[in-house]
């Protein structure tokens, strides 16, 4: 499922396959980008804010002040895809959504679930909390707005991108876990400075993995404390693990906790 550790890695290959390159060709496969045709300008950086992704892409001529961001957003199913060009694709070409090619790279989306040019896309993003991969995270910030609201859920705060970007639903699960708190747990409950700094710990250690985890443990069984183990033991006191919904600001997300390690 992808998060801030997922779009950090996905930036990091776009940002070696693009950056510092001109586009030779650009083909956006969404009706409202159909006619936008972005070759003969140059990438200037790759970057990700939170679960967001930003490829920013010079002027079309100097001075002439257009330059815009391919801002991108995963969602669920969204990946993005770099290789030397010529290579086979490894998803199908009808779940392409933009295919950008320099002379040596290609690089494409496929499923993205946001796409879009921005102009600004500072100003658009605004609205994000601090971003926990961000060199310049501000800890205290984060700290700030995820108590400002004393009476939600910690479940729900976590997953809140306004209040810290970055986390996801698989994360809040194991942050809670590791945290010994139930998710249900009002915000006011909950000692904040020790939950914003092992988010930012575990989206850190995980932000160039291959395969996320949060026990240590590489084996496809082993990498998770709850998440996805409904049924399961605990790995610590051998209580079922449970599985349940809770109310976050993109609906009903399913969240994962142990009975007897949360209180």
């Amino acid at each position: 499922m992808p998060e801030g550790d997922t779009v950090f890695a996905a930036a990091a290959r776009l940002r070696q396959g693009l950056a510092g390159r001109t586009l030779t060709s650009t083909q956006f496969r969404i009706p409202s980008l159909a006619t936008s045709d972005l070759s003969g300008r140059a990438v200037v950086s790759v970057r990700s804010r939170g679960k967001h992704l930003l490829i920013d892409i010079g002027e079309s001529e100097p001075g002439a002040g257009d330059a815009l961001s391919i801002h991108s957003h995963l969602k669920m199913e969204g990946v993005w895809h770099v290789h030397r060009r010529g290579q086979k694709w490894r998803r199908p070409a009808y779940q392409a959504r933009v295919v950008l090619r320099t002379d040596d790279h290609e690089a494409v989306g496929f499923d993205l679930g946001t796409l879009e040019l921005l102009a600004d896309p500072d100003a658009a993003l605004a609205y994000l909390g601090p971003d926990l991969l961000a060199d310049d995270f501000d800890r205290e910030e984060a700290i700030r707005r995820l108590g400002a609201d004393p009476d939600q859920t910690i479940g729900a705060a976590l997953l809140d991108q306004r209040l810290m970007a970055g986390v996801g639903n698989v994360f809040r699960s194991e942050i809670c876990y590791l945290r010994g708190v139930l998710p249900t747990r009002t915000v006011g409950e909950v000692d904040l400075g020790p939950m914003v700094d092992l988010s930012r710990r575990l989206l850190w250690a995980n932000r160039m993995r291959s395969a996320r985890t949060t026990t240590g443990q590489t084996s496809p069984n082993g990498r998770m404390w709850v998440y996805g183990r409904k049924g399961q033991l605990c790995r610590r006191c051998a209580t079922i693990i449970r599985r349940g919904e809770i109310q976050s600001t993109g609906g009903d997300r399913s969240i994962y906790w142990c009975p007897r390690c949360q209180t």
